[in-house]
């Protein structure tokens, strides 16, 4: 009797024991579940927040960011009305010296019309017929212009020699601000040939000025920038390059100039034309001149060599292209050469001032507009991803 007795205690301790360790098992798993539905809301809750602060941001960024446009269009228009106010008082504005300038452009680009079956020649008939292919305007809306109008120099010499130095495919090249717009200039059928009836190649079909074989784009916006000090209050934003120094420590005898600082510049391209503010001067020309140096004679030239780094040029022809890459011979006539002219103006000062005022106005108001577009982007988004969430 005793014994039954023992074993039913036993058996009875032993199935407590089980609900015992079965009871703990549940409540640890039910403190998992606990700790993982926790932890999951405070996820969802915490990214929801985190999306409802990211929106906010995005929206008080397009507020500053709009509001600091409508101030520079007000702006901009401030000055546009002052620059009225002087045309209407003093006629068209336009001098003497200014007509002279203008033709000298004209002779430029009658030379690279007569460049046949050219690219720039045709982008050079779009331009001048620009009221009457208005349909045309986005293709050549981020194009600057031909390497040879973009520029001028003082005097014929130097046009000729800078000219050669450069060579007449450069010289022809197109000068596209951004990426986007050397794409604008060419398309290709599905066998990655070029499209003949579309872009630039299909309006020199249109006008009998068929472009054949190739040419070449410059893009300013992967272009090597001189990262270096501009010459104090010059107003043509010179680049303030050291003299060049023989082994000895002295300066060569004949040295004139960086050809890079020789040319003159519109206003217009003297800054703000690059996305980071810069000009031409410290894009284009830097790249295609680097620091060719001018010197009186081609003696004095040869005698700079230990000093020459990239290529130099003397007033009576010679031209060295690259350190110890000699051009000889007689040059040839050269086909299309740089305007010759300053690009100083009878207009006062303040005329000068306000126009370079508005130029800057409107090169900050583009960047914001990019900034806008890319904010409203954004926002969207995180709308999307919320709304996903919710």
């Amino acid at each position: 009797m005793f014994f039954w007795v023992y074993l039913w205690v036993y058996q009875w301790k032993k199935e407590k024991k089980k609900v015992e360790i079965s009871m703990e098992r549940s409540n640890i798993y039910l403190f998992l579940d606990l700790c993982t539905y926790f932890s999951r809301f405070y996820a969802i809750t915490h990214f929801h927040y985190s999306l409802e602060k990211e929106i906010k941001r995005h929206e008080d960024n397009l507020k500053f960011l709009t509001a600091r446009r409508n101030t520079l269009d007000e702006s901009i228009l401030d000055l546009q009305v002052i620059l009225g106010k002087y045309h209407s008082e003093n006629g068209s504005g336009t001098t003497a010296k200014e007509n002279a300038t203008s033709c000298t452009e004209d002779k430029t680009v009658e030379q690279i019309l007569k460049q046949e079956n050219s690219a720039a020649g045709v982008l050079c008939w779009l331009n001048s017929h620009h009221a009457t292919e208005g349909s045309n305007s986005e293709l050549t809306k981020d194009v600057l212009g031909v390497v040879a109008t973009l520029a001028r120099v003082d005097d014929d010499n130097l046009s000729k020699l800078l000219s050669e130095y450069l060579g007449l495919e450069t010289m022809l090249a197109i000068v596209c601000k951004t990426y986007e717009g050397v794409k604008a200039l060419e398309e290709y059928n599905e066998e990655g040939l070029v499209n003949g009836s579309s872009c630039l190649h299909g309006v020199g079909s249109s006008v009998g000025k068929k472009i054949s074989g190739r040419f070449v784009v410059i893009c300013l916006e992967g272009l090597r920038q001189y990262a270096g000090e501009l010459v104090s209050g010059d107003p043509q934003r010179k680049l303030a390059l050291p003299k060049p120094k023989l082994p000895n420590g002295e300066f060569p005898q004949g040295f004139l100039a960086y050809a890079v600082n020789v040319i003159n510049l519109e206003s217009r391209n003297l800054s703000c034309v690059t996305t980071n503010g810069q000009g031409l001067r410290e894009t284009l020309f830097y790249n295609l001149f680097g620091r060719l140096q001018i010197y009186k004679t081609r003696t004095e030239m040869l005698q700079a060599l230990p000093c020459i780094t990239d290529g130099a040029v003397s007033l009576d022809g010679g031209i060295i292209k690259k350190s110890n890459l000699f051009a000889l011979g007689s040059s040839k006539d050269i086909e299309v050469k740089f305007p010759v002219g300053s690009v100083e103006s009878d207009l006062p000062a303040s005329y000068i001032n306000s126009e370079d005022t508005i130029r800057k106005l409107k090169w900050e108001r583009a960047n914001i507009a990019g900034d806008i577009i890319r904010e409203q982007e954004l926002l969207e988004r995180a709308k999307a991803n919320l709304s996903e969430q919710s």
